[in-house]
């Protein structure tokens, strides 16, 4: 029935028609997303970054496998976001990244402790702050980004509304684009798992993890979700065309990664 509904709305009707519910969905959590003094201070801060890294380069480094075979000592003074558990590996690195980004409801409500102690700028879904104290003083709170799961758009200003793109590799290439950085660099970003099963569908993790580039990512015992490729793509390629009207660049270091939308180049040509 919504297709034979679709096919005899003009396309614009459709559009506006589509946005609008997703408006009304948003609509209870608007007041504390842009209210709540936590958000607040969120928008002073992130208007304060906005274009900071003007022409610059930065490196968004996904947890995949293929980050094994990936000389990470390289990036030691590069402009660097690390993702989700990625902070596992500082401790062997040497050193932190320079910003660090988690939108995944059950990796922050899992780790939010471990999130909290790193020392580097935080930026977080905003539902997520739920998961913090709310005597946490104003200064020390992660910044909090307002996403959404609809109504797909690239944020070329991050202090309002972010969509998600069904993944945090595209949350941070919008917070990139508006620091301002002109090449962003992938890598760790092999868009493949050896989980299958339905996008989304949260899982218990039985023993050493598999799909990301550390046995202990998700070990045992921890829950995290199957990703959804598919939505990832559609963001992905928003994601570029945005960076070339803007006349700025997204390539694909990741070391035999299967992503195909960005340009591929190789990692250590980069140094």
């Amino acid at each position: 029935m919504k297709q034979t509904i679709k096919s005899i709305i003009p396309a614009p009707l459709w559009n506006f028609a589509r946005n609008t519910n997703d408006a009304v969905r948003r609509l209870p959590q608007l007041p504390a997303a842009y209210f709540h003094p936590w958000r607040r201070e969120s928008i002073r801060r992130l208007a304060a970054l906005k274009d900071i890294h003007k022409g610059k380069r930065a490196f968004i480094i996904g947890n995949g496998p293929s980050l094994k075979q990936t000389d990470l000592t390289k990036l030691k003074n590069e402009f660097t976001f690390g993702m989700n558990r990625f902070y596992v590996f500082f401790p062997e690195l040497g050193f932190t990244t320079t910003y660090f980004c988690s939108i995944n409801d059950l990796v922050i409500e899992q780790f939010a402790d471990d999130i909290l102690a790193l020392p580097m700028p935080k930026f977080l879904a905003w539902r997520s702050h739920r998961h913090f104290s709310p005597q946490l003083p104003i200064n020390q709170t992660p910044t909090f980004i307002y996403t959404s799961y609809t109504g797909p758009r690239i944020a070329s200003d991050v202090t309002g509304r972010v969509w998600e793109g069904a993944t945090v590799t595209n949350f941070a290439l919008q917070i990139a684009f508006h620091m301002g950085f002109e090449k962003v660099v992938l890598i760790g970003v092999d868009h493949n798992f050896t989980s299958k099963g339905d996008a989304n569908k949260t899982v218990v993790s039985e023993g050493d993890d598999p799909n990301h580039f550390m046995p202990n990512y998700f070990g045992k015992g921890v829950k995290w979700q199957l990703p959804d490729l598919d939505t990832s793509e559609i963001g992905y390629i928003m994601a570029r065309e945005a960076y070339r009207s803007a006349g700025r660049e997204i390539v694909d270091a990741t070391v035999g990664g299967k992503l195909t939308v960005f340009p591929k180049v190789d990692y250590n040509s980069l140094f």
